[in-house]
Parts: C-alpha cells; structure tokens; sequence
C-alpha cells in the first residue's frame, strides 16, 4: 500500500523542512495532503487551506484523504502571542488537536499518529535542576504551555482509545527560516542589520542567564522523520523526548554571534524581552529517544549559528 501522508502546520517553520526530507526519503513514493491554513484566503478555497478549528471541515478532508500517517505540527507556538491572545492559542492548540484526533478515531483508525508537543508542558518541573525524562510532571506556566499539555494529555487519551498516537517533546529548536520573535534569530537579525549600517550598533536583550537544550531544526526533523518510519512498531501513547541533553546560556548564544559579527556591539537589556515566567534551566533527558528511535543530534551549535547569522546577512542585504 502507497503511504498516505497527512501533515498540519505545513507552513511553519518545521513543516516545509520535514516535507522536503520525507519526500527525499523513506516516504519518497507516499502521497501527500499538507495543511497550511491562511485565515487571509476563505477556508477551504484549496485542499491545503483547511481551518483546523472547524470540525466539519477537519473530519471532511479526513474522511476524504485517508491518511496512513498524519504529523500534527500545528499551533500557535508564541509564547508571547499565547499571553496576548489566551483564546485564540487554546482554540488552535486542543479544540484543533480535537477534531483532529476525532476525525482521525472516526475516518483514519489505523492511522499512525506523530502529535508534536513540546518540552514547555514540563514548566516548574524544571526547578529541579537536572535533565527530565518523560516521566516528569507536566507543570506548564504560560498559555501556551498548558494549551499544549492539555492537547499532549489528550493524545494519550485517545492512544488509550486505541488510536496509534506517538508523542513527541521536542526542546528549544533553531536553524535558519525562524521567525525573528525566537531568541537565536532575534539575535542574528540585529548583528546583521548593524553590520549592514541599518541599526544603531547597539542589541536589545531579555535574559541572558536562562539555560536551554538548544537543538538544530534539522536534528529535530530527522527524529520526526525516524519516529515516522517506525511508528508501526512503537507502542501507542509512547512520549518521546527530543533534546540534546546539554544546557547553553542564552548568553553564551549571544557571544557566539557577537564573536562573528563584522563589527564591535553594545549590549542593553530590554524589559520589554523579559518573560514574567521564565525558568533558570531547562534541560532534557533523550535516552528514550536514543532507545526508540536510535537518533541523537548531529549538528553542532558552532554550525547552527553561523547559519542562522548567514541567513540574515542575505535577508537583510536583498531587503530594499
């Protein structure tokens, strides 16, 4: 049978990534339905333009397609954002996660279900001090964070139901293509625009002491990739964290782009970059992963800024 591939959040920043790196790989000869919800176009104008707040629609393209394999990467992922629109991330996080999961019980039962959560539903759990393993408490201290939880909950809910759902917790991702509200291209955005005479040579800045388990956006699509392949053998329910095991500084984040800037920099902190809910350390524990799934990072940090800062230096120089 040819793999049928459902994959939401398409136009992320993981999506096209893992679309392209499964088409090239094991799922070369799949067929393919991507979501990719644009609110500005009316809901259901393309196969690809599915509101997955609306059940009618997300149980319509289900029951259609068929999917052997679905990846749920959608949701409203800022932090931020989560704080200033509490409704909106918790309609896209778990009432969309909802009639997905539905449709799927309903239309897809034997699908083989990745649900991407995030390392975030651990929050005060981190207060610990040491690297979490999945069985950590889910202590989730933004909206974000508890929408996400829920909807990770949900999921293992449904596994219970006899869906085939894998979790994945992903931990602080990176690469070039990140939004400039993340910290890594926040950063690189400012070095390159300074460089390039468009700012004053001066860097705004939250807090530099937060450690985070920063990985490559590639790593983390290749552990996507691999949970995908052997989803059929996974035990339904299964949480995976997808983590580095190594804490870095946000600090030591900015001295790696401040050492490759073209020109010297002043650092100021602004208030307005500071989270009221921020952790000391966030660190995670992969031996789940490495078990399950034989993966662990390949791409160093040294690497993943240069190509962060590179990207920018391009964006920046075609800007008019």
């Amino acid at each position: 049978m040819i793999p049928r591939i459902l994959l939401t959040g398409a136009t992320g920043f993981v999506g096209p990534r893992l679309l392209a790196r499964l088409k090239t790989g094991s799922f070369a000869a799949a067929e393919y339905l991507v979501w990719d919800y644009r609110p500005d176009e009316p809901a259901g104008s393309a196969p690809s333009n599915i509101d997955i707040c609306s059940a009618e629609a997300v149980s319509a393209s289900v029951a259609d397609f068929r999917p052997t394999h679905v990846v749920h990467l959608a949701a409203q992922s800022h932090v931020p954002t989560s704080f200033a629109k509490p409704e909106l991330t918790w309609r896209i996080n778990v009432i969309g996660s909802l009639n997905l999961f539905e449709a799927i019980r309903q239309y897809a039962p034997e699908a083989g279900v990745l649900y991407i959560s995030t390392s975030e539903v651990y929050g005060r759990s981190f207060q610990a001090g040491t690297p979490l393993d999945e069985n950590a408490l889910l202590q989730p201290q933004n909206p974000y964070a508890a929408s996400k939880a829920a909807a990770d909950l949900m999921a293992g809910q449904y596994a219970a139901q006899g869906v085939r759902i894998v979790r994945l917790r992903p931990f602080n991702h990176i690469g070039p293509g990140q939004r400039e509200d993340f910290v890594a291209s926040a950063f690189a955005a400012q070095v390159a625009r300074i460089e390039a005479g468009q700012q004053e040579p001066v860097i705004k800045v939250g807090n530099l002491d937060a450690q985070r388990d920063f990985l490559a956006v590639g790593d983390v699509v290749a552990a996507y990739c691999l949970a995908l392949e052997k989803i059929s053998s996974l035990p339904a329910g299964l949480v995976l964290n997808v983590c580095s095991g190594v804490p870095q500084k946000i600090e030591h984040l900015l001295k790696g782009f401040l050492t490759r800037s073209q020109c010297p920099i002043t650092v100021e902190t602004d208030p307005s970059r500071l989270r009221p809910s921020d952790i000391p350390l966030a660190v995670g524990n992969a031996e789940a992963a490495r078990h399950y799934l034989g993966w662990q990072p390949q791409v160093s940090l040294d690497r993943i800024l240069d190509e962060i800062l590179d990207e920018w230096r391009m964006k920046v120089v075609s800007i008019p």
